[in-house]
C-alpha cells in the first residue's frame, strides 16, 4: 500500500531509508531537501521533448511518449541504483508537486513490495516549509554571535566547538564561501533556494532551549543572501568577540586561504577586485607581493590596510552586548582548545 506523508520534520525525514528525487537533474541541481537521492523518471532532454511536443503538438501522443520514457528510466534504476535494495527498503518518494512522475515511481515501486510513501505536495511541500521559517515567522533560537577580524579564529574555534557537543551554525559552510573576496570554494555556491534548504534542515536539527553559536557575517557570503528571519536574530544577538595578533591572523589566513594562495592566477584577479578607495597603487604593490610569493606579508597587509578598516566601520553600526573577549596569542592547538574552554563558559554563563 502506497503511504502519504506531508512530516519533513528531521525525525521523519531519518527515518526513511532514502529520500528519491525524480524530478530531472537540472531541477535537482536547482534545489532538493537534503540528503535526498536523485533518481529521475526524465531526464533533461527528455522532459524538454515531452513538454515541447505537449503544447505543441498532441497531447496524447505527448504522455503515451513520456510514459514509455518514464517506464524504462523507472526500470534502469531497479536495476542499477536500487538493484542491491531488499524488501525491507523504506523510501520517500517526491517529484515537483507531488504529481504524475512520483505517481509513476511509486506505483512501480509498490507493486515491487517495498513500503513506499508519497510525498504530497511533493518539493513545493518542502519549500513552503522553507519559506515559513526562514522568512515568515522568528527563529526560535539563542543565537550567539562569534565576532572578530579576519583570520582571529573564528572558523577553527567554530570547528573544535562543535566537536565538544556546543550547537553550532556553520554558515559559511552551508553557503560554501568564506564570505570575503578570496572567500570562493571548490565548486561554487549552491542557489539561493538550496543555500536556504541547507540552512532550514540544520536549523531544524538544533535544540532551541540550549545556545546555537554562529560565525557573525554580513547580511551576504558570497553570492547568497543570509534570510530576513535568521539575519533579525543575529542583528540582536549577543557577541563573543575574538582577538588574536595581526602576525597570528596573517599566518592563520595563510593556512586558512591555502588553495588560492597556491593559484597564482586566480589571486591576482581576486586582488583586482578590491574596492576602489584602496589606490591603484596600493593595489599594484599587492600583487606585486602576490607575484613573488610573498603570501603571508600580502595577508598582514590586506589585514591592516583593508579588512581591519571595514570590520572597524562595521562594528561602528552595531550595538550587540559583548558577553566576553576572548584572546587567541598562537596558532597552537593549547591556545586554541583554551579559547574553545572561555568561549564555552561564555555560550553558557
Amino acid at each position: 500500500m502506497i503511504r502519504r506523508s506531508v512530516d519533513l520534520s528531521p525525525a521523519a525525514r531519518d527515518g526513511f531509508d532514502a529520500l528519491i528525487d525524480v524530478r530531472s537533474p537540472a531541477e535537482f541541481a536547482l534545489d532538493h531537501i537534503p540528503g535526498a537521492l536523485n533518481l529521475p523518471v526524465l531526464d533533461d532532454a527528455q522532459r524538454a521533448a515531452v513538454g515541447t511536443e505537449y503544447v505543441q503538438g498532441s497531447k496524447f501522443l505527448a504522455r503515451r511518449h513520456g510514459a514509455a520514457l518514464v517506464a524504462r528510466n523507472i526500470a534502469a534504476h531497479l536495476e542499477a541504483a536500487l538493484g542491491d535494495r531488499d524488501g525491507s527498503f523504506q523510501p520517500l518518494v517526491y517529484c515537483w508537486r507531488g504529481g504524475q512522475r512520483s505517481g509513476a515511481m511509486v506505483t512501480v515501486m509498490d507493486q515491487v513490495g517495498w513500503p513506499v510513501t508519497l510525498l504530497e505536495g511533493g518539493y513545493q511541500t518542502w519549500r513552503r516549509q522553507v519559506k515559513a521559517a526562514l522568512y515568515d515567522a522568528p527563529v526560535p533560537h539563542r543565537l550567539v554571535l562569534l565576532d572578530g577580524p579576519t583570520g582571529a579564529g573564528k572558523t577553527a574555534l567554530l570547528t573544535a566547538l562543535a566537536a565538544r557537543g556546543v550547537q553550532t551554525l556553520d554558515l559559511e559552510a552551508l553557503a560554501a564561501h568564506r564570505g570575503s573576496l578570496f572567500g570562493a570554494m571548490p565548486g561554487g555556491q549552491p542557489s539561493q533556494k538550496a543555500f536556504e534548504s541547507r540552512l532550514h534542515d540544520a536549523l531544524s536539527r538544533l535544540d532551541p532551549a540550549r545556545p546555537v553559536l554562529v560565525e557573525a557575517e554580513s547580511s551576504k557570503i558570497g553570492a547568497r543572501v543570509v534570510p530576513p528571519s535568521l539575519w533579525t536574530a543575529m542583528a540582536a544577538a549577543p557577541v563573543i568577540r575574538l582577538e588574536s595578533p595581526v602576525a597570528v591572523r596573517a599566518a592563520r589566513t595563510v593556512r586558512d586561504y591555502a588553495a588560492i594562495a597556491a593559484d597564482p592566477a586566480a589571486l591576482d584577479a581576486a586582488l583586482t577586485r578590491l574596492p576602489r578607495h584602496i589606490g591603484k597603487a596600493t593595489v599594484a604593490d599587492w600583487r606585486a607581493l602576490a607575484a613573488a610569493g610573498e603570501i603571508e606579508a600580502l595577508a598582514a597587509e590586506l589585514i591592516v590596510h583593508h579588512y581591519d578598516p571595514a570590520y572597524r566601520r562595521q562594528a561602528q553600526g552595531r550595538s550587540r552586548p559583548e558577553r566576553a573577549v576572548v584572546d587567541i596569542p598562537s596558532l597552537d592547538e593549547a591556545a586554541l582548545s583554551r579559547a574553545a574552554d572561555q568561549v564555552a563558559a561564555a555560550l553558557n554563563g
